[in-house]
């Protein structure tokens, strides 16, 4: 995952930030002033008592001191609507509204670059159409409908432009454009149009080699360390995703081992760990989705030719090995690099919200304890599997500062739910992380999540001593 983290989403070092970048940075920091003035931002992150609004000095690095607690399902109006899956929906475009003055709680917005969230845009103040312009789609997921048409003329660019596509993919790709846009931000496929299929080409008939020189063999060819790998791996196919039926079909389990094996028997620093199972199945989904029609839940794959499942799968192991290469420490022996992750992650904690940090460590709860399994199977076991491939856009778009990033989206998803930890002692805390009531999430509450941990490292990027190990 090749990205240039020359300051994305601050001012850069030496030569001085970009007027986009400046933009960027300005607009969240005016963002956190109006939370401070008592205006509403995504998220719904509220004030402590301590409520002085910053100077127009500040610095993204000001004291968090003045955030205690953010939104949890007690804080939600009655009459807020949650935004509807757009997944199997198709990719909706809504009328973008000019808002000038202050801006009101129930029309709330923070803008991410070029990408706007909207917070509880009801369907008498918008117009939502299907992609196609067709039919009007009444309650969807809104959207910039200018940031899509952005997209498609960067993909329609000779050679796209990584760092631009990034930025217009943050906050969200339509379906229809998944594929290759993320085959495109994971290196997976070039930049340049003129070479793209000929490389694909190449890559999946190389796998297809890899597969028939690592997996195809006897056991009699294979190490017993190798044939214990593959029994540990068979046994651990059943269990990705178990309450999504479409990855119990043989052909998906099949795929499954020998995407994992062969990634495994190709990286032996790190071997295959538990938990990498899961990290395969958005490409899954994605790659499919280009070829197969509707629900998931309608998907059958002996309806694909067996050339289209091995693209497919060869696919997946590719985007699979771009995505690991950059947190190659994550899945190496004793996991280093996710052990790293969660001492920052409590670190952040503490900083954003001490009162719930104090409870958690007054209780004698490790963060270890809940945040491991966050960061190695990178919260798909935490939300809806429909939400996943949305949470993954932004990583995606993240690139090599996924790691870092991701001990945001962690802060913010904890913080979620900070006045029910606090009432909770240690055993009810243990449970309560364990089944999070995440069930009936839709996008408004990830959206929610994003927002607020893209604000907090708006705040934090520039003073990082407070993740300091």
């Amino acid at each position: 995952m090749s990205k240039d983290t020359s300051g994305e989403r601050g001012t850069s070092s030496g030569g001085g930030a970009s007027p986009n970048l400046e933009w960027r940075f300005n607009q969240t920091l005016r963002n956190v002033q109006g939370l401070l003035k008592g205006r509403s931002i995504p998220g719904k992150v509220l004030l402590s008592r301590n409520s002085e609004p910053l100077s127009q000095g500040t610095s993204p690095g000001a004291s968090p001191q003045y955030f205690n607690r953010s939104f949890s399902e007690n804080d939600q109006d009655e009459d807020e609507p949650n935004d509807s899956s757009f997944e199997g929906e198709g990719w909706v475009l809504v009328q973008k509204q000019t808002r000038t003055g202050k801006l009101h709680n129930s029309k709330s917005t923070t803008s991410m670059g070029d990408a706007k969230v909207f917070n509880n845009t009801s369907p008498e103040n918008s117009t939502s159409f299907s992609i196609d312009g067709q039919r009007p789609v009444a309650g969807a997921r809104a959207t910039d409908s200018a940031r899509v048409t952005k997209i498609t003329q960067e993909l329609s660019r000779p050679s796209v432009i990584l760092e631009k596509l990034r930025e217009l993919s943050w906050s969200g790709i339509p379906p229809y454009m998944r594929p290759n846009i993320w085959r495109l931000l994971l290196g997976y496929a070039p930049p340049n149009s003129d070479r793209r299929e000929a490389v694909l080409s190449r890559k999946r008939l190389e796998y297809v080699e890899c597969v028939s020189q690592y997996y195809d063999i006897p056991d009699t060819e294979r190490t017993d360390e190798e044939i214990n790998m593959l029994r540990q791996i068979a046994v651990d196919c059943p269990r990705t995703v178990p309450d999504v039926a479409f990855f119990q079909h043989a052909l998906v389990q099949k795929s499954l081992e020998r995407i994992l094996y062969t990634w495994a028997i190709r990286h032996p620093a790190s071997g295959y760990v538990q938990g990498i199972n899961d990290l395969v199945t958005p490409f899954l989904i994605v790659f499919l989705s280009e070829h197969l029609e509707g629900g998931m839940e309608n998907w059958s794959v002996s309806d694909l030719s067996p050339q289209i499942l091995s693209n497919i799968e060869a696919d997946c192991y590719w985007c699979l090995s771009k995505f690991l290469d950059g947190m190659q420490d994550h899945y190496t022996f004793a996991q280093p690099g996710i052990q790293r992750l969660v001492f920052r992650l409590k670190e952040l904690v503490r900083r954003i919200d001490e009162p719930v940090s104090k409870h958690i460590e007054d209780q004698g709860l490790e963060f270890l304890q809940f945040a491991f399994r966050w960061f190695n199977c990178l919260m798909i076991r935490e939300i809806p599997f429909h939400l996943v491939t949305r949470l993954w856009d932004t990583y995606l778009a993240e690139g090599d500062s996924l790691p870092e990033f991701l001990v945001y989206i962690s802060a913010s998803f904890l913080l979620t739910w900070s006045d029910k930890l606090q009432k909770l002692d240690f055993q009810e805390m243990v449970m309560f992380l364990q089944h999070l009531p995440t069930k009936n999430w839709s996008h408004h509450e990830l959206e929610m999540v994003l927002s607020r941990a893209y604000m907090w490292h708006t705040m934090f990027n520039s003073s990082p001593s407070h993740l300091a190990g």
